[in-house]
């Protein structure tokens, strides 16, 4: 029997469980290596999408698809694929719970899927962020509850997913890919494999670190966003403009790197991951100040926009109530249609619940809701420019002409410091 088939069916080099914003393009990286991939995913809709050669994914486009079915690549819904593979990673979504704690459920439920059809030999991934601790105390047990152990009988390993909607210079290729092991064995298989497409491959000392260098990353992040952030508000009252003195700051070579201050903080990682390691010291019996006050931090940041709105409007006479107010850019990245937490929503929000008429323009979101009610488009963009008596720009998206945006809106609030001065231009 040859190494591609087992009892008449193809064998796998990787099953990848989940086909979101971490698993297609690392199933697309792998598929480009030459590797045999197969991709697992719940959704009868993603499953047929990618098989009639369509794309869900901001950075996997329709070409990229038909190029991974022409190299072989598999998307089922079917569990049992995961038995053909001689790798697994999984990367299914990690939520937040009521109580902001981990939601493991996609998880726990990937892997029992990993776990019913596991064979000796296999190497087992998780991908998924979370909390240090996970893949030994929530994966292993569950993967071993059929007799086979781990570091013995299969390899164990986490690897922090690093991937940046919508960057064109990083990709799962030329990203360093961090690997722990459950054992040091099974971290030299993860290395191994991930060496087939990805140029470097770093080895933590356990599991534990690589699962904490990915909430460091993003604490790292949280924290100084919310620095700027509430740097704004108090530069705002002192007439500094903070964006210039970031720009000078960022002049100096050692010992600075430049963060920007906005509505608020979106995507899974910023606002999301950092709750994970606050829940695991909260676990210990400590609080976890700095995230803690991040948050609040953060968090409170589109509520400072609509504030600094109604300011504005004010000085022009107007209330809020009755106005209209366009939202320009309501993704929570530039130039990708990804809305995850993105902080246009409690903008969009708030305005609505102080009687503002909410209307947006975003060259990559044709249609947009908040709270299930839909928010009205603006076609033409000069006409809505010219007709709202207030505009935000909430993301600056490439599309957009900051100078143009600068001459034709009657009122405009820069919360991404992009825009040009004007009388009718203020900076957040």
């Amino acid at each position: 029997m040859s190494d591609v088939e087992r009892n008449g069916t193809t064998e796998f080099d990787l099953v990848v469980v989940g086909l979101g914003y971490v698993g297609l393009p690392l199933a697309r990286e792998a598929v480009r290596a030459g590797l045999r991939v197969a991709g697992l995913d719940r959704s009868p809709e993603v499953v047929g999408t990618l098989a009639g050669g369509a794309s869900h994914v901001d950075d996997v486009s329709p070409g990229d698809v038909a190029a991974m079915l022409a190299g072989g690549f598999h998307p089922t819904a079917d569990e049992t694929v995961v038995g053909r593979g001689r790798a697994v990673v999984i990367c299914v979504p990690t939520p937040l719970s009521s109580d902001q704690g981990p939601d493991l459920t996609a998880v726990v439920g990937a892997t029992r899927a990993v776990a019913a059809h596991l064979r000796p030999g296999m190497l087992v991934v998780l991908e998924s962020t979370t909390y240090p601790g996970t893949t030994d105390e929530v994966v292993r047990p569950l993967l071993e509850a059929g007799g086979l152990t781990a570091g013995t009988d299969f390899h164990l390993a986490f690897s922090p997913e690093r991937i940046d909607p919508g960057n064109p210079v990083y990709g799962v290729a030329n990203t360093p890919k961090i690997v722990g092991g459950h054992t040091p064995e099974c971290a030299a298989a993860a290395a191994a494999f991930y060496g087939k497409f990805v140029e470097e491959v770093v080895q933590a000392k356990g599991t534990r670190e690589a699962e904490m260098a990915k909430l460091l990353e993003n604490t790292y992040r949280h924290v100084n966003i919310a620095l700027v952030n509430e740097m704004a508000v108090f530069c705002h009252e002192l007439g500094i403009d903070l964006w210039d003195a970031i720009d000078c700051a960022a002049t100096k070579p050692f010992g600075f790197q430049a963060f920007r201050p906005g509505p608020g903080v979106g995507g899974h990682c910023i606002p999301i991951d950092p709750n994970y390691l606050s829940y695991k010291v909260r676990s210990l019996g400590y609080p976890f100040r700095f995230v803690e006050l991040a948050q609040e931090i953060n968090d409170r940041m589109p509520r400072y926009v609509v504030e600094r709105a109604q300011q504005l409007l004010n000085r022009e006479g107007r209330a809020l109530r009755g106005s209209t107010v366009l939202l320009l850019g309501v993704t929570y990245k530039p130039d990708i249609a990804d809305q995850r937490e993105s902080p246009a929503t409690p903008v969009a929000r708030r305005l609505r619940q102080l009687g503002a008429q909410v209307l947006f323009h975003d060259p990559f979101v044709q249609s947009w809701q908040v709270d299930d009610l839909a928010v009205p488009r603006a076609e033409d963009l000069g006409v809505a420019l010219a007709g709202a008596d207030l505009t935000l720009l909430l993301q600056n998206h490439r599309d957009y002409d900051a100078a143009g945006l600068a001459d034709r809106a009657r009122l405009l609030l820069d919360t991404r410091g992009a825009v040009p001065a004007r009388d009718s231009v203020e900076a957040l």
